[in-house]
């Protein structure tokens, strides 16, 4: 009879125990960030501990299957033996209870060896859970001990600044930071800034532990105070709740180093410095605030003051012509000729007419034109700018503005004259401040917006009629002959296929 295949029951070797979780190590601030690549290092080992036991109780149990497997092929094999001569059937079911008998050993012995290993690698893995928390835990301290100063991390998170302290303008601000800096120079010369035990002693002396107090009070001071002043140096208003985090910081590592001797920041003294931080931030932000606002005036007394140039050259270039034709009036007049001197009187009086609007429009400074422009090459379609110009002719401001600060030039999609242009371009902002490209600064004046829907506005606001010039699509030259050149060189350089 052909032997039964018999089922290995060699066991595996035992798992190595897990070492026992280390005593936590209190990390310092300034060690946080040299921690922390090697906190993480340890929980990435821990999970790979982890995916190695689960792998080695998946072939426990596929070792469990194989031997059932085995028992069902010896228990097909006895059921087929049973038709045979008796003496080859008993001398056969000996030999399959022999088997049998030592399969069912060999399959004891491997579950109980099995379900010695499961339950070792289930207290390891449970150990690998532990470790798993425990460096998570730790890493989640190091993170909170970790200030961010990232600068790119913190002008995403910046929002609308919010002014701490409202005061008028920047003097008001400058002021006010020169009172509190002596304020905080008068706490720190009273002893007021940092507070530490009284009842030291070195030595059997109480004297030395004072002296040994107050150096290192001074030393805690010095350092807490040259954080301080780095703050302030680096402040820019969207690094203020970073700032002040980190001075915070400083003051319990401060703190906690100096506990044997009751070494701390005093409370009011810190509020002092976080005050300078609020403070600093308030002033520059107002100094940023005022230099845009003076940056928008003085192009507006620019653009007043090329306005008024051109209206002295109209001025006197009417006059001139206005004398030309006077001269001409009288040589027709002794000449008696009747169909040139009509046409001397119309010219005439039209000059005074144009004289007398241009010295209209130098009196009213609100009599101007509101222009809509855009630049598709530089900030896309449907994007339009829509500003004031008292210029005699609107499109010398247009020019200027795409001189140097843009690649492309700008294109006119409309022209209002208004004798009240200030009123017609705030309104014209007002209707469409929901769309504004720039939120906070509203001296930038663009907006998401299609020059047809402009047009609807205007009709809606019934200065159709105002509209000297209009036009829908952009002709941008420049960008059209840029795309086309740039995408005949790519045609050049792809291979054809």
């Amino acid at each position: 009879m052909p032997d039964v295949p018999q089922a290995s029951a060699a066991a595996a070797q035992p798992q190595q125990p897990v070492d026992a979780q280390p005593p936590e190590k209190r990390v310092g601030l300034f060690a946080a960030r040299k921690r922390l690549p090697q906190v993480e290092a340890e929980l990435q080992l821990s999970r790979e501990q982890e995916r190695r036991l689960q792998g080695a109780l998946h072939q426990e149990s596929s070792r469990a299957t194989q031997l059932a497997a085995q028992l069902a092929e010896v228990s097909a094999r006895y059921d087929e033996l049973r038709g045979r001569d008796a003496v080859a059937l008993e001398n056969d079911i000996a030999n399959a209870r022999r088997l049998l008998a030592k399969l069912t050993a060999d399959a004891e012995a491997q579950g109980a060896s099995d379900a010695a290993r499961q339950s070792e690698a289930s207290n390891a893995l449970m150990a690998v859970h532990q470790q798993v928390e425990a460096a998570q835990s730790e890493l989640q301290r190091i993170r909170g001990q970790i200030v961010e100063t990232q600068e790119l991390a913190l002008l995403q998170e910046a929002g609308i600044y919010e002014f701490r302290h409202r005061l008028a303008d920047s003097v008001a601000y400058k002021a006010s930071l020169e009172r509190l800096k002596d304020a905080i120079k008068t706490s720190a010369k009273n002893n007021h800034a940092i507070t530490a035990t009284t009842n030291w002693t070195v030595n059997n002396s109480a004297v030395e532990g004072q002296r040994m107090v107050r150096d290192f009070s001074k030393l805690m001071l010095r350092a807490y105070n040259t954080e301080a002043d780095n703050c302030v140096r680096s402040m820019r208003p969207h690094r203020l709740e970073s700032s002040k985090d980190r001075l915070t910081k400083v003051r319990d590592i401060i703190s906690r180093l100096g506990k044997t001797m009751h070494i701390n920041i005093a409370s009011g003294y810190h509020r002092l410095r976080i005050e300078e931080l609020e403070l600093t931030a308030d002033y520059l932000a107002k100094v940023e605030e005022e230099k845009e606002r003076v940056r928008a005036e003085r192009e507006r007394q620019r653009d007043e003051a090329q306005a008024q140039r051109e209206f002295e050259r109209e001025k006197a270039r009417l006059a001139k012509e206005l004398s030309h034709w006077r001269t001409a009036m009288q040589k027709w007049t002794g000449a008696g000729d009747a169909a040139k001197i009509a046409e001397a009187e119309s010219k005439l009086a039209e000059i005074g007419e144009a004289i007398k609007g241009v010295e209209e429009r130098e009196a009213n400074i609100r009599t101007g034109w509101v222009y809509v422009i855009s630049n598709v090459g530089s900030f896309g379609h449907d994007v339009v700018k829509i500003g004031l110009t008292r210029r005699l002719d609107p499109t010398e401001r247009v020019r200027e503005l795409g001189d140097a600060s843009v690649p492309f030039k700008f294109d006119v999609h409309a022209l209002i004259f208004d004798a009240d242009a200030v009123s017609l371009e705030t309104r014209l902002h007002q209707r469409l401040d929901s769309r504004r490209v720039n939120r906070v600064n509203l001296r930038r004046e663009f907006f998401h917006v299609t020059p047809a829907e402009v047009l609807d506005i205007l009709h809606t606001m019934g200065l159709q009629d105002n509209l000297v010039d209009y036009v829908e699509e952009p002709e941008a030259e420049e960008w059209r002959s840029s795309q086309r050149l740039s995408d005949a060189e790519q045609g050049a350089r792809t291979p054809a296929a």
